[in-house]
């Protein structure tokens, strides 16, 4: 699992939404550091924090908890999360779940 958070610095451009770029899978192996990366990033986070899921190749139910986990710390904090791009696969499993009415996807 790779993380890329296009803020530089841990700065976050108001005037822009935040960004993460995740990529590889996600699963038992890279959640716990997938769940820390994604707090971290909140702490500077704009009021949208877009998840960008298009270089996902596999997320297991661990991985979906932390997308869940992550969407209910941010509203907490005035935070709206967005999941952008998901692969066939992603989109299929986000709506088997139901969990595609919760975390809402943007086509970017």
């Amino acid at each position: 699992m790779t993380v890329t958070d296009t803020a530089p610095f841990g700065v976050a451009d108001s005037s822009r939404p935040t960004t993460v770029r995740l990529s590889g899978e996600i699963d038992i192996f890279t959640t716990a550091a997938l769940r820390q990366q994604l707090l971290n990033t909140l702490k500077y986070s704009t009021s949208l924090l877009v998840i960008d899921l298009s270089q996902v190749s596999f997320c297991d139910a661990g991985g979906l908890a932390v997308l869940v986990g992550i969407r209910h710390r941010a509203r907490t904090m005035g935070i709206t999360l967005v999941l952008s791009g998901p692969r066939p696969f992603m989109s299929r499993l986000l709506r088997l779940t139901g969990l595609g009415r919760s975390l809402p996807v943007v086509v970017a």
